[in-house]
């Protein structure tokens, strides 16, 4: 699928394009999402533009994802995607070339439509290609900040209800704060990667003072965020520990109470097992109160440990 952009006083147009012939030249940005191999071939013939392969969207080293050549300039960055209930890094194409911004990704982002509905009501969002790529990454860390955000209120009620005196359900409790430290670790490694992303913009040196400014503004957030991201990993570490604290002394109690009635039930069951033997010659066997005594011994045998216990301050 591909969106063009045009700018029309301040603001972007959005077209959407179905044909080759929809392709306008006076595009200042061109969305990609999942082309197809005709619609690589419509961005080629065009804008004489080739796009990255896959394989070459998926490299990971820095060389292959920040660099200049004959085709324009090129930031591969991750982006922050909710793709079936599990946050994951999507990584986007960037390619400034010509005056002209071309974005490639697999699916549609929740950056881009917020930016995009931005720049269809704001003036100012969307003056050149540059600007534009700049206010997709300021964007991209405000949702950023939300996200943390998010992970930071639900860890304040996972720890009121860890604290509290209510019981809890330490399963669940386990399984929030993992989902919580996965969304933290992904967000991250998305800030840190557009750390880089912005750096190498910002020693390319081909900004102008506005846009200097800009970038500089959204490398000290970027670097606050990846600080606070920081503590609630640290605050996810805590909560864990102080959870597994928690289930070590729960299930030391339980062993605790069988270990109590193995030694409550152990001498009953000695005298008892005395008694239950079937040997000819037991003397006890001809006593009158023979019975009564073996039944007061058990039971005084099943009582003496319990009230050593509390004695104790063991139960």
């Amino acid at each position: 699928m591909i969106t063009a952009f045009i700018p029309i006083q301040g603001r972007l147009e959005q077209l959407q394009v179905e044909s080759k012939e929809e392709l306008r030249r006076e595009a200042v940005w061109i969305d990609i999402i999942a082309p197809t191999e005709e619609e690589r071939r419509w961005i080629a013939d065009v804008y004489a533009q080739p796009l990255p392969t896959p394989d070459e969207v998926a490299e990971i080293e820095a060389s292959a994802r920040f660099y200049h050549d004959e085709d324009g300039l090129h930031i591969h960055s991750y982006f922050l995607h909710d793709f079936e209930d599990r946050a994951r890094n999507v990584t986007v194409a960037f390619t400034l070339n010509q005056g002209k911004l071309f974005t490639l990704h697999d699916v549609d982002l929740p950056t881009f439509r917020v930016f995009r509905m931005r720049a269809r009501r704001q003036t100012g969002l969307a003056s050149d290609a540059m600007t534009i790529m700049l206010n997709l990454f300021e964007t991209k860390v405000e949702l950023l900040a939300d996200s943390l955000e998010h992970i930071q209120a639900d860890l304040e009620r996972l720890s009121q209800t860890l604290f509290s005196k209510e019981e809890t359900d330490m399963g669940e409790m386990l399984t929030r704060l993992a989902a919580n430290e996965d969304v933290n670790g992904t967000a991250r490694l998305s800030m840190m990667d557009k750390q880089r992303a912005l750096s190498f913009l910002l020693r390319r040196g081909e900004l102008d003072t506005a846009q200097s400014q800009q970038l500089r503004e959204t490398l000290r957030d970027v670097e606050s965020l990846i600080a606070h991201s920081t503590f609630l990993y640290e605050k996810v570490n805590l909560l864990m520990d102080a959870a597994m604290g928690m289930i070590n002394i729960e299930q030391n109690k339980i062993i605790k109470i069988f270990s109590i009635a193995a030694v409550v039930f152990l001498p009953p069951t000695l005298v008892a097992s005395i008694y239950g033997m079937n040997f000819r010659h037991m003397p006890e066997l001809d006593w009158l109160w023979g019975y009564p005594m073996a039944i007061t011994l058990i039971i005084a045998f099943g009582v003496a440990p319990i009230w050593y216990f509390k004695r104790r301050g063991w139960l």
